[in-house]
Parts: structure tokens; sequence; C-alpha cells
């Protein structure tokens, strides 16, 4: 066949990891070919060394910081560990300073996402103006700007007034998009900093109870279902959690909810240490909530993976454990954690990665692009992955402009081998490519 200018194959990778090793052929950001042999006359080959190829990764709940807060990650810096970690869509969230609560906010983040090219940054724009959570933001401005706004939330708080996050959904009804909630009830909250248990109390922290945020999980899945709105749940954590989800579900209610690689991984005996590393906002739960999350993934109950990859200064988390900020990064390491947690045991094979890490969240906010199956004439938005490799953590070498890790000198299972953005090279062999 004549190859289009700019072609590109990557070559010997089994779809999905499933059947024998097959050349993908892709020109003018489209796949145009696939099958054995198709590597001869092209521009360029990525050797996948019979390595899985799935679609690329779709995260739903990224900080990165700008404005505001470049000194601990930009558009740029988190864009490049997003390449790297496979990832091809990011969703950018409100928390920024100033925030993300109007048109012009959310279309510079849209413009600057867009020149540096390395992944779609997609900005979420606020609930709720200043994330105050008395008087909605302008959702309809937002969702008709450049950006196309398609998920609002008010990360990092919770939209706690029930009236308001009923009118939330039922404009986010009329204009077909998602209010993303963090499930927090503030008044059981107050001076909490570690999971309510028998290690907090030996540890001397303030606990933070599960029901805070299952509270929150089932009041938003009653008033979704009462305004006809859509509510996704971000950073589920508790076993409780799930059991509403499930039955939220059972009830036909528009509910879906997401987990993050360190809630399926870590649990609260990490704080031994007092290491600031560890504090994330919802907190690390007990082994038992792990093991809970990690079924409802792979039961579909919660549907899909988020990293909720949130940066901070060196001196946000080498401090006292009360005074530092809660956050992990998250990028560069999900694909190895849910391979750690989910592949490694077999609770999800490949394909199962792509639906939780991919197909799903596409499909959640409506991204026509993305999550798309791996087939001749769809988008070549795609992630090589090397099934076999184990690599070292090293918070140090991440692209990240900060280093709060806490699998930092960890040897994680799989790695991102490569990532496409619609027919180009974006990342390969831990390397970013700029335009």
């Amino acid at each position: 066949m004549t190859r289009a200018s700019g072609s590109l194959v990557i070559a010997d990778v089994r779809l999905y990891g499933e059947g024998d090793p097959v050349d993908v052929v892709i020109a003018d950001g489209e796949i145009t070919d696939i099958g054995p042999g198709l590597a001869d006359g092209v521009d360029e080959v990525i050797d996948g060394r019979g390595g899985v190829l799935l679609p690329g990764f779709v995260d739903l709940h990224t900080h990165l910081r700008e404005p505001g807060r470049e000194d601990t990650e930009t558009i740029e810096t988190g864009s490049a560990a997003a390449a790297l970690g496979g990832y091809t869509a990011v969703f950018a969230m409100a928390n920024t300073d100033p925030v993300a609560d109007t048109a012009v906010l959310t279309d510079h983040v849209w413009r600057r996402g867009q020149a540096v090219g390395l992944v779609d940054v997609h900005p979420v724009g606020a609930v709720t103006v200043g994330l105050q959570g008395t008087q909605l933001a302008e959702l309809g401005a937002m969702a008709d700007g450049d950006a196309r706004v398609k998920m609002f939330s008010d990360d990092g708080r919770c939209v706690h007034d029930p009236l308001l996050m009923r009118r939330a959904l039922e404009y986010a009804r009329g204009l077909g998009v998602l209010i993303a909630q963090h499930a927090e009830e503030p008044r059981l909250t107050v001076g909490a900093i570690a999971h309510e248990g028998p290690n907090a109390a030996r540890l001397g922290l303030a606990g933070w109870p599960r029901s805070a945020e299952e509270s929150i999980v089932a009041r938003d899945a009653i008033l979704a279902r009462d305004a006809g709105g859509r509510v996704h749940i971000c950073h589920a954590s508790t076993a409780g959690t799930v059991e509403l989800l499930r039955w939220a579900k059972a009830q036909g209610i528009a509910i879906t909810a997401e987990v993050t690689p360190h809630h399926l991984l870590l649990d609260d005996s990490r704080l031994q240490t007092y290491d600031a590393v560890n504090k994330v906002n919802p907190p690390l739960r007990e082994d038992s909530d792990c093991v809970a999350l990690r079924a409802a993934l792979a039961e579909g109950v919660i549907d899909c993976v988020a990293t909720d990859h949130a940066p901070h200064a060196e001196q946000e988390k080498c401090c006292e454990f009360a005074a530092a900020r809660p956050g992990m990064l998250g990028l560069q390491t999900a694909l190895s954690v849910i391979a750690a947690t989910m592949v490694v045991d077999g609770a999800l094979d490949w394909r199962g990665v792509a639906r939780v890490m991919s197909e799903r969240p596409a499909e959640i906010v409506g991204l026509p692009d993305q999550g798309r199956p791996i087939a001749v004439g769809e988008p070549a938005n795609l992630t090589v992955v090397d099934p076999d490799a184990t690599w070292t953590v090293d918070a140090s070498a991440l692209a990240s402009r900060s280093a709060n890790t806490p699998f930092d000198s960890m040897t994680l299972p799989a790695r991102v081998v490569a990532t496409v953005l619609r027919g180009r090279v974006t990342a390969i062999d831990g390397e970013v490519r700029f335009r």
C-alpha cells in the first residue's frame, strides 16, 4: 500500500495484550492498517517489543496549578508527566489562583494546553464562584466558550449546600455537562487530618470519619435522581461508598465514580512515620477499604481510575503533618500502580485496564476521539506498555515540577514505552517530544 506522508508504524504489539503481535500503521492522525509485516516504507517505527497496545489514557482529575502556583506545576510540566504516563487527555481542576470560574479562565487553560500540545488539557470549571459554595458560577458561559467545558467541580471543597447542589445538577442537565463532587461533609472533618481509626488514635492524629464522604455520596445520589442530572463522585475512598454506589446504580440513578491509584494500593498504616507525603484528601483508609475499592473497580461499581495528581512545593510537605498540604503526584505512576493492584493478581486483564483508564472516563465526559477501539479508521490516540518491565520510582527524576510522591523508591511493574496523540509521538522511552 502507499504510505501517507508523515506515516508512523507501531510495530510488534499485541492489541489489548491479546493475540499475536501485529504492526499498526498511522497516518494523518488515524489508524490506517493493522496486520503483520507493515513496517516497511514509513517515516518512523516505534518498536513495541511484543508489548501491549492500549487506547491513550484519560484522567478525569488532575491538578496542573496554572495559573497561580507555577512554582509547583505548570501546564507544560504536568502535560509532560501525563504524556510519560500514557495519557492523551487530562481534566485540569478549577482550584487554581484565580479560580477557573469564568470562561476567560477556562479558555486560557484550554489554549495553554493546546499550545503545549502533549496532551489534550480540558479545563474543569468551578461549580461555585471562587469555590465558596454560595453562588453558582457561569456554567453556561464556560460550556459555550472555546474550551467547551464538559465537567464542573469545586474539588478540594464540597458543594455542601444541598439546594445549591440540586440547582447545579439541574443546570448541568440542561447543558449536557457533568457535576463532579468532592464528597466531604465539612462539619464532620473540622481539624481532621487522618482516617478515623486505630492508627489515627494511636498516633494522636485527629480522625476523619468515613461518614463524611458517605453522607454526601448518599445525598447527591438522591439529588441527582430528583434533578434528573448526572453526578460523578471524585476519589471514592471507603467500602461504604462502594455500597452506596451499588445501591444508587441499581435504582437507575445517573451516578459514576472514580478511584485513585493511591487509594487502591496504600492504607493508613503508612502514617506511622508521620511523613506528610502520605497526607491526602480524602485520607488513606484501612486495608479493608482498599480491598473493597479494588473489587468495585473490577466489577464496574466504580467506573474508572483518576490520578488526583496534586503537586506541592517541598516546604508544603516537609513540615508538621497537621500543617502539610494534602495531595500526591500520580500521572507517571498510575499505570504501574494499577498493574500492581489489579493486573498482577488477575482482577483486571489489559482490556480491563483500557476500560477503567481510557474508555469509561472518555464516555463519562463525552470525549468522542478518546478511549476509542483500536481499529482502522479510529483516532490514533494510543499507549504502548511493556507489561514485563519493572522500574524503581525516583521522585527527583519525574517530569513534574514537584516531587511529592509516596511511591518514591518503590519498585513497580509495567511501564509506558510510548504515547501517541493523534498520530504524533509525545513520549517515547522516557523522553518527552514537544512539537
